[in-house]
């Protein structure tokens, strides 16, 4: 059989979920919040401002970039991360070369997707517009790192991964607080 909603069981119904969405500060639309008795006075509408709340922008250091950060400067000093790489420079490592050339290209085309492509032409969407441009970009940069690793592989040996991420980690949080 059919059962027949009386309006009270409805009202206790849409309880759960107005309380749901007040505390998102919006009512469901088409609906109106239950009355609070059957013969008193019934609130007819719930008054929600529109006011945003002020979004406090993320603070540019934080925790995890000034870990990253400290990480990197303690492998670059511990390891003598320079030292390292100048001495397989010396050496005329063609992995590291390789690498250094990937690591430039996938940087050469990430300058042009962001000072030319969005600063100068103003296409802020330039992955829809040149959908390859990404692709080659990480690419090229996931090949640099593992040419970097062969490079690097008889100086830290096991730890030549760890090593190279934590450089990684903390170049790239050193750069997003600069913007």
């Amino acid at each position: 059989m059919m059962e027949v909603k009386t309006a009270a069981q409805e009202g206790d119904l849409l309880e759960p979920l107005l309380r749901l969405r007040r505390q998102f500060g919006r009512i469901p639309h088409g609906t109106q919040p239950p009355s609070q008795g059957f013969g008193e006075e019934t609130v007819t509408a719930v008054e929600f401002t529109s006011t945003e709340k002020k979004e406090k922008p993320l603070p540019r250091l934080n925790v995890h970039s000034a870990f990253w950060i400290v990480a990197s400067i303690a492998v670059t000093y511990y390891v003598e991360f320079f030292k390292a790489v100048k001495e397989m420079i010396q050496m005329e490592s063609g992995w590291l070369m390789l690498g250094g050339w990937l690591l430039l290209g996938s940087l050469s085309v990430a300058f042009y997707c962001i000072i030319y492509l969005e600063w100068y032409r103003g296409i802020e969407d330039y992955d829809t517009a040149y959908p390859a441009l990404i692709p080659i970009t990480t690419a090229s940069f996931l090949a640099a790192a593992i040419c970097f690793n062969v490079a690097l592989w008889s100086v830290w040996s096991f730890l030549t991964p760890l090593v190279l991420f934590t450089q990684f980690m903390g170049v790239v949080m050193f750069i997003s607080l600069l913007g």
